[in-house]
């Protein structure tokens, strides 16, 4: 789905990644991620696809709010478990949307 975002300005942090073959808890982490990502404040939602590369992009109101989420205990876990067993490779990108605009049938 594509997210509902308010009227610019408002962040986006992308996430790029590869995948190891190691599936075991990645699914469970990535729905709990997303709940405990929807708790927080200052999000405004997410998009996410996987081919063969993953791309996620949560929404927030300010860097501030983007700071606070990358400190939660339980995201800091699953960080330190995406490095260690679930990413070959990732980038995060975090930027300010200035302007949005789309087309919905």
């Amino acid at each position: 789905m594509i997210a509902n975002t308010p009227p610019p300005p408002y962040y986006a942090v992308i996430f790029t990644n590869l995948r190891t073959t190691i599936e075991e808890g990645y699914a469970q982490t990535a729905t709990e991620m997303v709940d405990l990502a929807s708790q927080q404040p200052g999000y405004l939602g997410y998009e996410s696809v996987r081919d063969s590369l993953g791309i996620t992009i949560s929404y927030w109101k300010s860097l501030e709010d983007i700071k606070n989420w990358k400190q939660v205990s339980d995201h800091r876990l699953a960080q330190k478990l995406g490095r260690e067993k679930w990413y070959k490779a990732y980038k995060t990108r975090i930027c300010l949307v200035e302007r949005d605009y789309g087309f919905e049938v």
